[in-house]
């Protein structure tokens, strides 16, 4: 039919799949068209416009309402344009996740958003012609768009809450060790107890004892608070680095009869899911609705060619005090 209208195949596959042509090739290939009685392969263009117009989204624990919110504000972003979001759970599993990102370079995938495993096994370096957008995370040697959190400052706001509310021995449990996340939340809280310590002249090493590491999830922090209140000298107030661990955390202090306020909790995430199992917690909220939707406008101006130097787009998480009854409480 191109060699009919005069045209290249290309021009004949603008005019059918809505590019730009000139009014006059327009009119020439149409015309053609009808005098071939030519019919495009409708189903064939739907393929092509489906794989041109989906966006994977991996993430690591499609359980934890952070990623849920996260993945909607994606989904929501997403469709305003016209694409639609294929939602990938890696489990925090490298093998898992790169299997993942094998599907979306064999699907054609319009482009990929991230929030890796792992920072250091996470591999990106196929990716040179499909774009892709980190969230929440950035794996190491990744020249990619990110949209992160400022963890240290979302720290920091939590501890210094905490002490403005009178509390003066506080713990911190925080996720797996050497997890950007856990480590970027816990030097927040040791920067504001390091100086609090240092105002009063006592020894910082102290704070080694009130730190726990744990798994982001609701037993890890049901544990770790089992074993800060074995201490023999227990905390008064404990910030923790996720609104899942503070699930567990309530329980424990249920369990022990220490509820808030006579061990202050302070979570990080804002997820409404902690206030099933106990009293209205303060938190730090993190902007999880605004990674996905933001994440998703970075990467939809590298799918339509627009060149720029890679950048690094940071949100600030808000302290949000829903609690009213805020201090700590003799024992009696």
């Amino acid at each position: 039919m191109a060699r009919a209208a005069g045209v290249s195949a290309a021009t004949v596959s603008r005019v059918f799949n809505g590019g730009r042509v000139t009014a006059e090739r327009a009119e020439r290939v149409l015309r053609s068209a009808a005098e071939l009685r030519f019919a495009p392969n409708r189903v064939a263009r739907a393929l092509r416009m489906q794989r041109s117009s989906v966006i994977g989204l991996i993430i690591p624990d499609i359980e934890n309402p952070y990623f849920n919110s996260l993945a909607r504000g994606a989904e929501d972003a997403a469709q305003r344009k016209n694409f639609s979001i294929v939602l990938c759970n890696s489990d925090l599993n490298v093998d898992k996740e790169r299997r993942y990102l094998d599907t979306a370079l064999a699907e054609q995938m319009a482009g990929v958003i991230i929030a890796a495993a792992s920072r250091s096994h996470t591999d990106l370096s196929r990716f040179t012609e499909m774009p892709v957008v980190a969230v929440d995370r950035r794996p190491l040697g990744a020249t990619v768009d990110a949209v992160m959190v400022d963890n240290q400052h979302g720290g920091e706001q939590a501890t210094a809450h905490l002490l403005r509310s009178g509390y003066r021995r506080i713990a911190c449990i925080t996720g797996p060790e050497g997890a950007a996340v856990s480590e970027e939340r816990l030097t927040g809280f040791r920067v504001v107890m390091g100086e609090h310590l240092r105002e009063l002249g006592q020894d910082q090493a102290q704070l080694r004892d009130l730190i726990r590491y744990a798994d982001f999830q609701p037993d890890g922090g049901r544990t770790a608070m089992c074993d800060l209140l074995a201490l023999e000298e227990p905390p008064d107030a404990v910030f923790v680095t996720n609104d899942l661990m503070a699930v567990g955390v309530l329980e424990a202090l249920r369990v022990a009869d220490r509820e808030p306020p006579r061990i202050g909790v302070l979570s990080f995430g804002g997820v409404p899911r902690t206030s099933l199992v106990g009293p209205s917690l303060s938190t730090v909220d993190l902007p999880s609705y605004d990674l996905g939707r933001t994440a998703v406008g970075l990467l939809l101006e590298r799918i339509s060619g627009k060149e720029k130097p890679h950048q690094t787009v940071v949100l600030q998480t808000s302290l949000q005090v829903r609690s009213s009854s805020v201090g700590p409480t003799a024992c009696p």
